[in-house]
């Protein structure tokens, strides 16, 4: 008998820019095969080498498929089968307890183990606002760089990544695309083909660096004092546009004194480039036409990160490269989704504001709030997509708040993952095969659709579903509450903003849609920016009014040689912590392919600083500080300059060999503005096991 073959279209859920489309291949109800979608135009029939094989996730041995109780310690992983009925009747006896005395103990720790609006941003939120539980400030990837961005630009928006194809300049700041944007970077190299010039500014070597023209390597955390000096030459050189800035900009008198005295020679013993790499990375930039700069988030993961990006968001404005399609710069394209956030979330289900007032715990400290926080402490976790016990900094601080035998956690997970070993009650959780979903993209201008292909594995249930029996289960009346997937999804987008038109049409047939902006989009060419002001904001009201700086400024790392000669004396060498080749955060870390790709965790030194340390290639390092240690393997190599060792993450801490990953050395302070983590401000020292 022949079997039934079908294709199910489908959207890549991961924490990428480029928010894939997918075939699903699906023989006699089991799914057989995984490719990109022919013609949806970012993704082009392409996907990255992870998900090309995202069977080995859905199809794991290793997957969880019923609910389970802890039975040993916390922390030790041991747990024993119990049914739904028994997980959720635990699980609402418990929040019941402790909303009757005060809801904001219970907290919901979530973040991009799925981007889908639905299953990270629906059902989850209407049934925490309902509770009355703390919210969650969701920080610990681009919060930075969000903050600072607007403050400039008034929203998320940028030029179309299509567009770079006919730049004639890219600057590409703190990305690394071969890995982490990989059809953002098919885009980029048929502009260099037409012959653009490619500039890579970051601190290690990547796979994208070494394909560019030119790679600039600064000092973690210093990219904003580059930018500063980018703009004292180019308004000294005159290489700006008098017209567009006078038409369009806010402030530039202002700004003008602000980096006067920010010369290339100021910045070079702070970047450590040379002066006159900047002077000339300024000049090529004022006179390249057009211009484009493709940042990402890796430069905001430092004390003076949202400072950072904002400065460098002032650059096309001065320049005038917004006029050119092709022109301007691109952190996120998120900004143009018309998201409902009201309809989504549901803000409004909040319960006795006057008795219990609203209350935020910012994620990324999560071993501080654990342990610290109080009127009321935290006395109930809900973890789901997410793995802090692997990803918040300090990790230390993180298992012991997890390890608290006092605090009642719930994890809903695919696998058992570090922080599942610290539940009291394990939920299976679908695939993104498994459940109705809806995406934006913030690396594109696509809304993808994603429709399930196969039945869910073993028991697992989709965060919605579990959702909607909690609710249930606690006396929840709310019809928000119980509405189902489909509906979620089809409220996801207003529907009366211009950019909709056609979307629901688009992901009905083909699965995917552009939204409804021009072609081609140059989204400030005439101004019109979503500012207080409608202009490009280098001067800022509304930061001063939330007492911030009004202006672009130098904030300095937390830890360096420069801003704490101390500390720097101890732990003398500045360490970063980028993503592995092979693992997306710590998603695909404990997959045997993407674990065997990756080898063992590793740390680039550079030869000069592996030589004073009697280190060699392939020796085992303990890397450490006052806040912890961990373990890697030496790789020698210049990729890295002198006096900063890169160590690629997010390693699951069961799977490091140690017990431990480069979050165990990482810092739990804040940066400058949007509250986000410090990850890349680090200072180590190493040494031979």
């Amino acid at each position: 008998m022949a079997s039934e073959s079908r294709i199910v279209r489908a959207a890549c859920p991961h924490d990428c820019p480029d928010t894939c489309a997918m075939h699903i291949t699906v023989e006699d109800g089991r799914a057989v095969k995984v490719r990109g979608a022919e013609d949806h135009p970012f993704t082009h029939g392409a996907l990255c080498t992870k998900v090309a094989h995202y069977l080995d996730r859905v199809y794991s041995p290793d997957r969880l498929t019923h609910p389970m109780k802890r039975i040993g310690k916390k922390g030790e992983g041991r747990f024993e089968r119990i049914s739904w009925d028994e997980a959720l009747d635990t699980i609402a006896t418990r929040f019941a307890e402790i909303a009757a005395d005060d809801p904001r103990g219970i907290l919901p720790y979530s973040y991009a183990g799925t981007m889908g609006l639905v299953q990270s941003s629906g059902m989850d939120r209407r049934f925490f606002h309902r509770l009355g539980a703390s919210l969650l400030d969701r920080t610990i990837c681009a919060s930075a760089g969000s903050a600072g961005w607007k403050s400039v630009i008034g929203a998320s928006v940028g030029t179309d990544p299509e567009a770079v194809v006919d730049a004639r300049l890219i600057l590409i700041w703190g990305a690394n695309p071969v890995v982490s944007n990989l059809h953002g970077w098919r885009f980029m190299q048929q502009a260099k083909r037409k012959g653009a010039r490619l500039v890579c500014i970051d601190p290690w070597r990547t796979q994208t660096a070494e394909k560019c023209d030119l790679h600039l390597a600064p000092l973690p955390g210093t990219d904003g004092a580059i930018a500063l000096a980018m703009m004292q030459v180019l308004i000294e050189d005159d290489l700006i546009a008098h017209d567009y800035i006078a038409q369009h900009t806010l402030g530039f008198e202002a700004l003008a004194e602000r980096v006067r005295h920010c010369t290339p020679e100021w910045a070079a013993p702070l970047t450590g480039l040379p002066a006159e790499a900047i002077r000339q990375l300024a000049r090529d930039y004022g006179s390249t036409r057009p211009s484009v700069i493709r940042l990402n988030y890796g430069l905001n993961r430092c004390a003076g990160g949202g400072t950072a990006v904002r400065n460098i968001a002032c650059l096309p404005a001065l320049v005038g490269a917004w006029r050119d399609v092709a022109g301007g710069a691109v952190l996120s394209t998120s900004g143009n989704f018309p998201i409902d956030t009201a309809a989504l979330e549901r803000p409004d289900l909040y319960p006795n504001a006057d008795r219990f007032p609203p209350r935020t715990i910012n994620m990324s400290p999560i071993g501080e709030a654990l342990l610290t926080a109080n009127d009321p402490p935290i006395r109930a976790l809900y973890v789901y997509n997410s793995n802090p016990v692997a990803v918040a900094p300090d990790s230390n601080r993180v298992r012991a708040g997890f390890a608290r035998e006092d605090l009642f956690c719930v994890v809903h997970e695919l696998f058992q993952t570090d922080t599942a070993d610290y539940a009291d009650i394990l939920l299976p959780a679908t695939s993104q095969l498994e459940h109705v979903d809806v995406h934006k993209a913030y690396g594109h201008l696509y809304a993808v659709a994603n429709t399930p292909a196969i039945d869910p594995v073993g028991e697992s249930l989709p965060n919605s579903e579990v959702f909607r029996r909690l609710a249930a289960r606690l006396g929840f009346d709310d019809p928000a509450l119980f509405e189902d997937d489909a509906t979620i999804a089809a409220a996801a987008f207003i529907q009366r903003d211009a950019r909709s038109l056609g979307l629901s049409e688009g992901l009905a047939t083909q699965g995917w849609a552009r939204l409804n902006l021009p072609r081609p989009f140059a989204p400030f060419a005439t101004g019109g920016f979503p500012t207080p002001s409608g202009r490009c904001e280098f001067f800022s009201q509304t930061m001063a009014d939330q007492g911030f700086d009004p202006l672009p400024g130098w904030v300095p790392p937390i830890e360096s040689p420069v801003s704490n000669p101390t500390q720097a004396a101890r732990f003398p060498l500045a360490m970063i912590s980028p993503p592995a080749r092979n693992f997306l955060n710590s998603s695909f870390a404990n997959l045997p392919r993407w674990r065997d790709k990756e080898g063992a965790p590793t740390l680039e030194i550079h030869p000069d600083d592996a030589v004073t340390r009697g280190i060699t290639d392939g020796a085992r390092l303990r890397i450490f500080n006052d806040r912890g240690a961990f373990h890697a393997l030496a790789v020698v190599t210049d990729r890295v300059r002198p006096g900063v060792v890169a160590a690629p993450s997010v390693w699951w801490q069961k799977f490091s060999g140690d017990g431990e990953n480069a979050n165990a050395v990482t810092s739990s302070a804040l940066t400058d503005i949007g509250g986000g983590p410090v990850f890349y401000d680090c200072l180590v020292e190493v040494a031979p096991v």
